[in-house]
């Protein structure tokens, strides 16, 4: 019997090749080709669409032409999509799964096959082609948590797997490069005001034309301010953003300098109370909470203290989350002399990237259950419960206990690609390049402070004594900081690689490339020691706290890695080709890694911090014609040696090393049945399991579904005189996960609807509706990440938002 795997190939390599001589039947059919309507004004710029991410050439090449997967968005696809984060962006791209449910930043992204825990540790998000910062993941920082979209941005490009193992930070996952827009000959400008959902206010300011002669530049950027879907009482997001660029035109090249200053601030959600049955494959609201629209941030806790040492009390404020205040600056230079192309891209970022959010632990339970388990780790015989005000609280009040966490990173870091490329002999050209990032992360981290709260939207602190005089809970405070490090680190890492692009003629091109790169990585952290903050035996929450003795460790590491990648295009016809790629990759260890180990003799044992390796394989068909677009491939991946960390509820660290394999297939069909009609389908089926470690072994790989797909209808109206309406519709199907690599617990599938309208009076004057999950789906996208096991009953996870809504008005000019 052929296995799974055997049959799911066969199946991928039968639709590629129908799909092929289907194309070359038509490109064979010259005289029906004849009568065949020229392309639409959309489906020309589809065939022209060029793509510069992953490519070797300065100039990019035809996105139909390439030989890897790859997904792009103009601005008008990216409004249409109504993302509620840069995160969120990646729900276009088929084989990403993208957990926004956070709000703007703290995304978790997996891609593909690639086993991940959390945050994105395969996503490299870009500007202008080079990373915002090197590392696409460190504790409390993802990357596109450092990037906001706004009306600066041209399009968006997102690679996955290809070559990207060889250029720029060598990221064998998916790679998200945001296109700034330049200035032209045409002056052109915009303004744009939005409201919806939570009381959004928002304004976007775009300009960009020529200055002089040889001159060129563009300024834009946005304020916000929004309540947000949960309405904590506090603003969620309060931010604004600038970005300018300057671009001066040389004889047979190009020089542009882009920068962009951000300073936002953004409420971070975890968990909330919910009801899980039949092993978690029904999920229902909890009594007396919306899981949809309601958060447990409150006013009352919205400012709170942490005790840090005796005589050390810090405030925070929860309506921080996770911001971003920085600023990044950079310069891409490209230019041709005597047969050479010279190409360098630059930038530098500078920011805090600050965690204060609310982090939700055990699961729910009773007022009186919770007293009850106090009495006995702490001996009385009788506890009282109060609010803040001196209220009593009931026994049968429903509690939950959530940690008040603070998380401080100044983050540094400077990246340079340089490329050099000759074509030297004929349509073959060698790339030599230079890859070069000096990074850095100065840390404190004050994780626990669990607080007791009703499992109600925006919660009631609760203290609780004991008759033997002891506090439980002081202000709501009942638990201690149980981990607090403070660490310095720095990295820095040096590829070199090689690659060949051949064009063997009309119809074949191949190319092939080799990297190899180093890094070392140094860090001072923190030895700890535990301690009662105030002397005080009795105060129970604050005995045993996580604080710094005074004395430091010293860790470095260092380690070495060869990427290859090869492929091949092969032209059907002049719009549709196939193509097939392999690659091998890696990806290094991190800070987090470095402080998880403790002690040098285990950041040196490869064996407990192994250097992850990658194998890709993928086969491919692309056509883009009048009536209809595909790109479709198949992939296959093979992962060993990565390392798992996981903080539990009571400070915890768990550490796993384990591989993975999988086999998918990917699809982005675009058909345009009747004019003024398009019907769009992207999504991916995989069978990514666990190998190497026999407490995983076989079991599907966590956070991912096996299926999902997005299916979208867009109808455009003509209303005479220029004016237009164009009405589109989502829906989008997620299947079901499971939240741990252990598979105990279960998320559901789920479903949503999202719905639009652009309409368009002339061509300076647009107004747009949105709304998000019309249907107020409730779609879980995280378990409780604080346990290791699943259960029925009363539980904390994180689902989708509600439905939201949002318009906009827009002026061009």
């Amino acid at each position: 019997m052929k296995s799974p795997n055997t049959l799911l190939l066969s199946s991928i390599t039968l639709a590629i090749l129908t799909l092929a001589q289907q194309a070359q039947a038509q490109a064979q059919a010259g005289a029906d080709q004849a009568a065949t309507p020229a392309p639409s004004k959309e489906v020309q710029a589809e065939i022209q669409q060029v793509v510069v991410t992953g490519v070797a050439a300065a100039g990019g090449i035809r996105k139909v032409d390439s030989a890897f997967s790859i997904t792009t968005a103009n601005e008008e696809q990216l409004k249409a999509a109504s993302p509620t984060s840069t995160a969120d962006i990646l729900k276009l791209v088929p084989g990403v799964y993208a957990e926004a449910t956070g709000g703007q930043s703290g995304a978790n992204i997996e891609v593909r096959g690639f086993p991940s825990g959390s945050d994105s540790p395969f996503v490299s998000v870009q500007m202008q082609g080079n990373p915002i910062y090197p590392v696409p993941t460190l504790s409390f920082f993802e990357g596109s948590s450092a990037f906001r979209l706004d009306d600066t941005i041209e399009r968006v490009e997102v690679l996955r797997g290809g070559p990207s193992t060889i250029f720029s930070s060598g990221q064998p996952g998916a790679t998200m490069n945001f296109i700034l827009k330049k200035g032209t000959d045409t002056p052109e400008g915009s303004i744009r005001f939005s409201t919806g959902t939570g009381e959004l206010r928002r304004v976007d300011l775009f300009y960009g034309g020529k200055i002089s002669d040889g001159w060129y530049g563009t300024v834009g950027g946005f304020y916000r301010k929004t309540n947000g879907v949960r309405d904590a009482g506090f603003p969620a997001d309060d931010g604004s953003q600038i970005t300018a660029t300057l671009t001066r035109k040389l004889d047979q090249g190009e020089l542009t300098l882009y920068a962009r200053r951000t300073d936002d601030k953004n409420a971070f959600y975890t968990g909330v109370p919910l009801i899980s049955s039949n092993e978690g494959r029904s999920i229902s609201e909890f009594p007396g909470f919306d899981p949809l629209k309601g958060t447990l941030m409150s006013n009352e806790m919205r400012r709170f203290t942490v005790e840090a040492g005796p005589g050390k009390t810090l405030t925070y404020n929860l309506g921080d989350g996770r911001g971003l205040k920085a600023t990044v600056f950079g310069a891409e230079f490209d230019q041709q002399f005597g047969g050479w192309t010279l190409s360098n891209k630059f930038n530098r970022f500078d920011g805090d990237m600050n965690t204060i959010a609310m982090f939700t632990g055990n699961n729910p339970l009773s007022m009186g259950a919770y007293n009850t388990a106090a009495l006995k780790a702490n001996g009385g015989t009788a506890a009282t419960a109060t609010y803040l005000d001196g209220t009593p609280v009931a026994d049968g009040q429903q509690v939950v206990q959530a940690g008040l966490w603070a998380v401080e990173k100044k983050m540094k870091s400077f990246s340079d690609e340089l490329r050099v490329s000759k074509e030297w002999m004929k349509d073959n050209v060698v790339t030599l390049g230079g890859y070069f990032a000096d990074y850095s992360s100065d840390d404190t981290w004050y994780l626990g402070s669990s607080h007791l709260m009703t499992a109600v939207p925006n919660a009631r602190l609760i203290n609780v004594k004991l008759n033997n005089g002891v506090v439980v809970s002081n202000n709501g405070k009942e638990g201690p900081v149980f981990y607090a490090p403070n660490a310095s680190y720095d990295g820095r890492n040096t590829a070199f690689y090689i690659s060949n692009d051949w064009k063997v003629n009309e119809q074949v091109r191949l190319d092939a490339g080799v990297r190899r790169e180093r890094q070392k990585l140094d860090a001072t952290i923190s030895q700890l020691t535990t301690g009662d903050t105030d002397g005080n035996p009795l105060t129970v929450y604050n005995n045993n706290t996580s604080m710094p003795t005074g004395a430091y460790t010293a860790l470095h590491r260092s380690d070495s890695a060869t990427s290859f990648t090869v492929g091949g295009n092969y032209k059907l016809s002049k719009d549709s080709s196939v193509f097939a790629r392999a690659n091998t990759g890696h990806t290094f260890v991190s800070f987090d890694d470095l402080r998880n180990a403790g002690s040098q003799a285990k950041v040196d044992d490869r064996n407990f911090l192994p250097t992850p390796k990658i194998k890709q394989i993928e086969v491919g068909y692309k056509t883009v014609g009048q009536l209809f677009s595909a790109y479709v491939n198949y992939f296959h991946t093979e992962f060993d040696g990565i390392a798992f960390q996981q903080i539990l509820a009571n400070g915890n660290i768990l550490n796993s090393v384990s591989g993975s394999k999988g086999n998918g297939v990917e699809v982005e069909f675009s058909v345009r049945p009747v004019r003024d009609l398009t019907l769009n389908l992207t999504g991916n089926y995989q069978d990514s399991t666990y190998k190497d470690n026999p407490l995983t072994a076989g079991k599907q790989v966590q956070r991912q579904p096996k299926l999902q797909f997005r299916f979208t209808p867009t109808y455009r109206v003509g209303l005479g005189d220029g004016n237009a309406v164009k009405l589109y519709g989502t829906y989008t199907q997620i299947g079901a996960r499971w939240a741990d690599q252990a598979n105990q617990q279960y998320l559901p599938k789920y479903h949503t609807v999202d719905l639009g309208a652009l309409f368009t009076f002339g061509e300076k004057i647009e107004l747009r509706l949105s709304a998000n999950n019309v249907g107020n789906q409730l779609g879980l996208t995280e378990g409780n990440s604080r346990l290791t096991t699943g259960n029925s009953g009363p539980i904390n996870a994180r689902p989708l938002f509600g439905r939201s809504w949002e318009a906009s008005l827009t002026y061009r000019f």
